[in-house]
């Protein structure tokens, strides 16, 4: 079992870094990736919420260390991996995980993309000038989470996996 859960996360970690090279909305100092958005919650529903973690973890490093990142992608992607994971497992409600990924990434990560810009990047930037753009790119890889979620549900692939 922890086989499979490890060869799953390398590969939603090998799509999220791949898919960062080619969708990104620039906002300011930060790059949204509606794909990070997409693995948090697909990982929080197969995975959980410690393996959505450390997969967003993952990614963020890697696109930083490959510079298609910014510092601002730790805290718009691991807190919603983490509320997505969190929500998913007490509920067991895929709308619930992509409310965690929405307001956890949206609004949290949003909010404490603040310091990080400001002392870290030392841009002058308002206290809540990350949350419209993270909201709208967690908006729409949530959109398509829900849809690959969907379709994995009328297949059972999702059970079958694991």
């Amino acid at each position: 079992m922890k086989t499979k859960k490890m060869t799953i996360s390398a590969m939603l970690i090998a799509i999220g870094v791949l898919g960062s090279q080619i969708i990104y909305i620039p906002v300011g100092a930060s790059k949204c990736f509606p794909v990070q958005h997409t693995i948090n919650i697909i990982a929080a529903v197969i995975l959980g919420p410690i393996y959505s973690l450390g997969i967003a973890f993952v990614i963020s490093i890697l696109r930083n260390i490959l510079g298609v990142g910014s510092m601002l992608a730790f805290p718009g992607s691991m807190i919603g991996a983490l509320l997505a994971g969190l929500l998913f497992r007490v509920t067991s409600k895929k709308e619930m995980a992509i409310l965690g990924e929405i307001f956890g990434t949206g609004i949290l990560g949003g909010i404490m993309a603040f310091p990080i810009a400001k002392f870290i990047l030392g841009k002058d930037v308002a206290a809540l000038f990350y949350v419209v753009p993270f909201l709208i790119s967690t908006i729409g890889g949530s959109g398509i989470a829900y849809a690959i979620l969907k379709i994995l549900d009328l297949g059972k692939i999702s059970k079958k996996i694991l």
